[in-house]
């Protein structure tokens, strides 16, 4: 069975119980850094997206409108309107999807919050930030550029550092390991519990808790 079946069938084994409709008191738009296409969905570098797809099945919505170069998905989490955003642009231009939907969905930035891959964190581990710099991913300096500001919240999740002489670059674009592939899918399911406790109280709550090494 591939990861990607392993992540689906516990994704539905764990789904979130639909909700009521009330009035919406808040917007998140959360984002998930990767590669479209196919051939790059299991990568490291799509890390991300396979968070939003956790997201996405638990609460039973499904990725199926473009809008500003993203693939959207949203929902309902209690009074919050959650607005699942793949940006389609390929990695270093993640910032061209971004900023048009956060502005687009008047989604302040405190409430915009980032999903990637981190190759300075282990596997693993998982770790949110307030804010800070791009720290040399791509996607996130495009973002940054295109905010004009590095304020707001980030969830890193951890694909360690290529074995060897392996160039980074090449190390992102594959999937994850055997021994690697279970590890991560507890690290999705966590990070999918984890976006829905920020949303529930705030990012220094969330970064208390969360920001440790997963056993």
């Amino acid at each position: 069975m591939s990861m990607l079946e392993r992540l689906r069938r516990f994704k539905k084994e764990h789904a979130a119980p639909k909700q009521e409709e009330t009035s919406v008191s808040a917007t998140y738009l959360i984002v998930g850094l990767g590669n479209p296409g196919r051939e790059h969905r299991l990568d490291r570098h799509n890390a991300g997206w396979m968070v939003l797809d956790v997201l996405a099945v638990r609460y039973n919505a499904t990725f199926g409108k473009k809008q500003s170069k993203a693939l959207l998905a949203d929902f309902r989490m209690g009074s919050n309107k959650i607005i699942l955003a793949k940006p389609q642009t390929y990695m270093n231009n993640s910032g061209e999807a971004v900023q048009p939907l956060a502005k687009f969905y008047n989604v302040p930035l405190e409430n915009v919050l980032i999903i990637y891959d981190d190759l300075d964190i282990p596997v693993g581990a998982m770790r949110f930030r307030a804010k800070g710099s791009h720290g040399g991913q791509n996607g996130m300096r495009s973002i940054i550029q295109r905010l004009g500001t590095n304020e707001f919240p980030r969830l890193r999740i951890g694909i360690d550092r290529p074995p060897g002489r392996m160039p980074a670059a090449a190390y992102v674009l594959r999937p994850f390991d055997k021994q690697q592939q279970s590890i991560m899918e507890q690290v999705f399911i966590e990070s999918a519990d984890a976006v829905e406790h920020f949303v529930k109280n705030d990012i220094e709550q969330t970064m208390s808790r969360f920001n440790k090494t997963i056993t």
